[in-house]
């Protein structure tokens, strides 16, 4: 069944082609931009297997990796006017929007985690000890976050994929439509900067 714009579609079957290759998606971007529900339906039909693999690589969880693949094609579907070709492919702004939902997702995750952590310790008698490194690890993870945020929205988009995501760098290089050469400067140079950060807040 075709999905229809603003409500849930069915994630596509382990089967399914994983479309793109001989599709024009930009023209079906376009088009889907301007109400074009059965462009849509195409340009769901040739991304989605590609869309959920990468949420489920990044959630590693099939129940929320089937939900962040319907926010992204509902995302894409309200958007599909800001997409600009000269900007990089229609699948690399597809998969960017989807890699950015699933790292909101695992974020969100993560809080969620925190907050029943920081209840527990609240309600419950814990060694020292256990409290010191609680609170050495969120120290940590605030420099890490407060490092990201330093780097270009290009080194940090390559970051995520590589690290976060789990990417090769020639995975990394598909994604972002890039050389591989190119993606692995992108990683390196973020790496060496992130590197750099934290170490001037030790």
């Amino acid at each position: 069944m075709d999905p229809v714009p603003g409500e849930p579609a069915g994630v596509p079957h382990a089967g399914a082609p994983a479309g793109g290759h001989g599709t024009d998606l930009g023209a079906l971007l376009n088009r889907a931009a301007r109400g074009d529900k059965a462009a849509f339906a195409e340009l769901y039909d040739a991304t989605a297997p590609r869309v959920h693999g990468l949420a489920l690589r990044v959630v590693r969880d099939p129940a929320q990796a089937e939900e962040v693949t319907q926010e992204v094609f509902l995302e894409v579907w309200r958007q599909a006017s800001r997409y600009d070709a000269a900007r990089g492919s229609a699948l690399a702004w597809m998969m960017t929007i989807a890699h950015r939902k699933a790292v909101d997702r695992v974020r969100s995750a993560e809080a969620t985690t925190r907050r029943d952590l920081a209840y527990e310790q609240a309600n419950q008698s814990v060694e020292h000890d256990v409290t010191a490194d609680a609170a050495h690890a969120s120290l940590e993870a605030h420099r890490v976050r407060a490092a990201l945020a330093q780097l270009t929205d290009v080194q940090r988009e390559a970051i995520e994929l590589a690290y976060f995501g789990g990417y090769t760098h020639t995975e990394v290089a598909a994604l972002l439509d890039l050389p591989v050469g190119t993606a692995k400067t992108r990683i390196r140079d973020g790496l060496i900067r992130l590197r750099d950060t934290i170490g001037v807040g030790r």
